[in-house]
């Protein structure tokens, strides 16, 4: 029998069906799909489809439909969770059917913790969890959007607000276990989806896209309280808050006000090593005599250390972040800095 072929769909390895979709699919669409893959995973692939030398005509229509079936379940956990999910894909495929699609689905792509409350508007999702324990609370957020995350942590007391951030910076491994148990106490309120995997999350990157959405008020609260518990914590954390490419995010106002406070030799390392878009945006909030000095410093200085840009860079960004810190310039976040006209 040719590779590839086979009475029984169930009895073809991942990578098999995994080819023959590919071939299935043809090649323009098939090299879309190469460049979301690892190098591992494309050779594998290569080895197989150059090894599969014919599909016949049901296997290939078999392996199309049981695609579509895991992508439309995909798509119905996504609107509501897996028992919506289920309801509806027994009532599209049947009963057995439907459990085998949601089996697979869940064992292949791993269906992320809580995924049934990112659906759930944050203010009743406060009600639930304001009363938990700070580290169960991180934990919920973990794995939510930054955007709703950031409207509960501003909802939190305000003595929890920074426990809270601090935890979730702190995070790293979690067990399924923890994970299930904590599933458990929210099950009787919403319903209950399980990963059996650990799963990183949290950690500083999570808490920066937390504090750069909430209102500046809740974030100041937070890092004042984080700086005297936690000070290399709050330090981290700060740093990355705004980034020197965030410049592009900010009006030109803003900038040339910025620009202001910056010395030259900082400014002029600092573009060295940034990307093009950004530079352009600096020299066009720059006199044209000021702009043509900085592009002649920056060529005639040669190669620079990234240490020296990224100091460079830092130094900018501070000179920002206390710009904002005494009003002079306002930058758009979300939570209540809304500007009123």
């Amino acid at each position: 029998m040719p590779k590839g072929s086979s009475s029984s769909n169930n009895e073809i390895s991942g990578i098999t069906k995994s080819a023959v979709l590919l071939i299935s699919l043809g090649p323009e669409k098939s090299s879309k799909i190469f460049k979301h893959l690892k190098e591992e995973e494309i050779e594998q692939l290569t080895l197989e489809i150059a090894n599969t030398r014919s599909v016949s005509p049901q296997l290939k229509e078999q392996i199309l439909n049981e695609f579509y079936e895991v992508c439309l379940a995909q798509q119905y956990i996504a609107e509501g969770g897996i028992g919506y999910a289920r309801d509806l894909l027994e009532k599209a495929l049947g009963e057995e059917k439907a459990k085998d699609v949601i089996g697979r689905l869940t064992a292949s792509l791993q269906v992320r913790p809580f995924e049934f409350i990112r659906k759930t508007d944050p203010g009743q999702l406060l009600n639930f969890i304001q009363d938990e324990h700070p580290q169960t609370i991180a934990l919920i957020l973990s794995y939510l959007p930054s955007s709703q995350a950031s409207m509960i942590v501003s909802s939190l007391p305000l003595e929890k607000q920074a426990d809270v951030a601090k935890r979730i910076a702190k995070m790293d491994r979690t067990s399924p276990d923890v994970i299930k148990e904590v599933e458990r106490v929210l099950e009787r309120k919403l319903a209950s989806l399980v990963n059996q995997d650990y799963t990183i999350v949290g950690g500083v990157d999570a808490i920066v896209d937390i504090l750069n959405n909430v209102d500046r008020g809740t974030e100041r609260h937070i890092m004042e309280n984080l700086e005297i518990d936690e000070p290399e914590l709050a330090d981290e954390i700060r740093k990355k808050m705004f980034v020197f490419e965030d410049i592009l995010a900010l009006d030109d106002r803003t900038i040339q006000r910025v620009l202001r406070d910056v010395q030259n030799d900082d400014l002029a390392i600092a573009l060295k090593g940034a990307n093009e878009e950004v530079q352009n945006t600096i020299f066009n909030n720059l006199s044209k005599r000021l702009s043509a000095m900085i592009r002649e410093d920056m060529d005639f200085m040669g190669p620079v250390r990234m240490k020296d840009v990224e100091e460079a860079q830092q130094k900018i960004v501070n000179i920002i972040r206390k710009l904002e810190d005494t009003g002079e310039i306002v930058i758009a976040r979300g939570g209540g800095d809304e500007l009123i006209v």
